[in-house]
């Protein structure tokens, strides 16, 4: 991974600080099955050295931008390269304190905590998750407050303070626009550094779809220019953003693997995420343009 990430462009010196950390901070057996392993890698290295900086100075970050910028997959990535328990909560306007740290339950007759995700992660020094923060009551999140600033305590009522591991670290993910979503309060942002995710580009776009599947060369370049092309019309305001799904097109390329025709598959994993039907002849049209109703989706694999 050392390799990837200079090749990305993080420093040596960061690298080296990564090195020291892993080493420094043991890992639970227990826990161990918690460390990612990431399917995907995070192509971007003002955001890598960034990320890396801020949590190797035991700061809290907060991953913001439109959709499919890779917020979820640079979370994964991060937990990995640090080598660190991950807990992932996804967030909602039922998310209160005992979703995060825990609720009583009954054992051998006594009432007991079980422990929510942000307790392990303060425990075992585990990176916690928020994702999707901006959809959680402004409310539900103060019973953290005291973990994310530098007081790195958590008050759990009826039960003992938690001081939280020094290798802790909290990451918060958010969209913008999506319905539900709302603005963060003051309080709660000033506890994280905020870095804002940039839409992919076209050459990293290129060499995630190099390095995740087979595809000729010619076949590369027109599922780049599908998604640049469905990118630049959702930043212009022509199409909403729903479209814009990375993971459905891994999913069509994937079925296309299986067989599937090519735009059947685009269907179910670009054109079908839209129920505007200007809109989903938008995205056809852009389609049409590129793939012929009669390409051999085999073909299309070396």
């Amino acid at each position: 991974m050392n390799e990837f990430l200079l090749n990305q462009g993080v420093s040596e010196k960061l690298l080296d600080e990564l090195d020291k950390f892993r080493k420094y901070y043991n890992l639970a057996d227990e826990v161990k099955d918690r460390v990612p392993n990431p399917h995907y890698k995070y192509y971007g290295g003002e955001v890598w050295e960034k990320s890396i900086a801020a949590l190797l100075g035991g700061y809290n970050i907060l991953l913001t931008g439109p959709k499919a910028t890779g917020k979820n997959i640079l979370s994964e990535n991060l937990a990995q390269i640090f080598n660190r328990p991950m807990w992932n909560m996804s967030m909602n306007v039922t998310s209160d304190s005992s979703s995060l740290l825990g609720t009583d339950t009954f054992v051998n007759n006594e009432v007991v905590l079980r422990k929510g995700p942000v307790y392990s992660a303060a425990e075992y020094g585990g990176f916690a998750i928020f994702d999707e923060i901006n959809m959680a009551k402004n409310d539900s999140l103060s019973v953290v407050y005291s973990a994310l600033d530098y007081r790195r305590v958590i008050d759990v009522p009826g039960y003992d303070r938690i001081f939280l591991d020094e290798a802790t670290r909290f990451i918060g993910t958010m969209n913008y626009g999506y319905i539900g979503t709302k603005e963060l309060n003051e309080a709660l942002i000033s506890r994280f550094l905020v870095i804002d995710m940039p839409s992919i580009s076209e050459s990293n776009f290129k060499m995630i779809l190099e390095e995740e599947f087979d595809l000729k060369d010619e076949y590369i370049e027109l599922f780049v220019r599908l998604f640049m092309d469905l990118q630049k019309k959702s930043l212009n305001a022509e199409i909403s953003s729903k479209p814009i799904d990375l993971r459905g097109l891994f999913s069509s390329i994937e079925t296309m693997r299986r067989g599937l025709p090519i735009k059947s598959a685009l269907d179910m994993g670009i054109v079908n995420k839209t129920f505007d039907q200007y809109e989903k002849e938008i995205v056809l049209d852009i389609i049409n343009s590129l793939f012929k109703d009669n390409t051999d989706p085999i073909s299309i694999f070396k």
